[in-house]
């Protein structure tokens, strides 16, 4: 029984340790969300850091309604691909690991 409880603690340090590294390079991985057929695009990390906002030319004739929507648009985009992405990485880390009720944030 102690070799057990013994063994499951070293796998749970080994996932925090590769998880921590998981989290490190997701801070490094960008992410492009666009709106308006690529008007507006926005670039961030992972981690939900904005790298850039780019707009196209066009756009800064019409109304700045218009220009707002496709800016919110488009970080909406690259938040849900920057967690699609996120949670991809993180869900091949924890899939061998059987714990009962770990349900780790991300």
């Amino acid at each position: 029984m102690k070799g057990g409880i013994g063994q499951l603690m070293k796998q749970a340090q080994a996932m925090q340790e590769n998880l921590r590294k998981a989290q490190e390079q997701l801070a490094q991985i960008e992410v492009e969300g666009q709106a308006g057929g690529g008007l507006v695009k926005v670039t961030m990390t992972c981690r939900h850091d904005v790298r850039k906002v780019r707009l196209d030319d066009s756009l800064l004739k019409e109304d700045r309604e218009v220009v707002e929507d496709l800016i919110a648009a488009a970080m909406n985009d690259a938040v849900r691909k920057a967690e699609d992405l996120s949670q991809e990485k993180m869900s091949g880390l924890t899939a061998g690991l059987n714990l009962p009720g770990l349900n780790l944030p991300f």
